[in-house]
């Protein structure tokens, strides 16, 4: 005999299942990787894990080709490997031993607030977030304001600041490379 729920309790309780708690929870390994890499949605997590699962599967269904295909193998292992070096998920394209142990932290590391702490654009992922949901930062000539865009290797050199940016008008004035007709602008 439990009373109802007062309509603010409701709304507090909203989001959490008494009965099934470890299933709305998630694991830990999980909470862990969606803080450590500050990913905003579980959602995009959870496609990611999805991702590195299907290219696990994909690894060992090639490696499991008999020998009368292993022309085709080569070849698919090749497009493969090639595939996920370009999108920087793997760091070599010698064997399909880093595809089997791909994982969705790969993908979190190719997210464009990882890649602007590499390029010591920010100092760590808080405020990388911050800059790029700001809009403070461009992939080539397009502006970006969301944080879960997965970078290649390809586009990875033409990260920079927005040419309105105050960051980057800081940048510069540290640097003194600051242009007399960007003062004007």
């Amino acid at each position: 005999m439990v009373r109802k729920l007062k309509y603010h309790e409701q709304k507090l309780l909203r989001r959490l299942d008494l009965v099934n708690w470890e299933v709305s929870g998630g694991n830990l390994a999980e909470v862990r990787a969606l803080r450590r890499y500050r990913v905003g949605r579980r959602e995009d997590y959870v496609q990611y894990k999805a991702l590195a699962r299907a290219v696990r599967a994909l690894a060992r269904r090639l490696r499991d080709l008999g020998p009368a295909s292993a022309a085709f193998r080569a070849r698919c292992a090749a497009a493969l490997l090639e595939k996920l070096y370009g999108l920087g998920l793997v760091n070599s394209r010698q064997s399909l031993a880093v595809c089997e142990s791909l994982s969705a932290s790969a993908f979190c590391r190719r997210r464009l607030p990882c890649l602007l702490v590499k390029l010591r654009m920010a100092q760590n992922l808080r405020h990388a977030v911050t800059f790029v949901e700001q809009g403070h930062v461009r992939v080539g000539p397009e502006v970006v304001t969301d944080p879960a865009l997965l970078v290649p290797r390809a586009v990875e050199d033409f990260i920079t600041w927005v040419d309105a940016s105050r960051l980057r008008q800081k940048v510069l004035d540290y640097n003194q490379e600051r242009d007399d007709f960007d003062l004007a602008a």
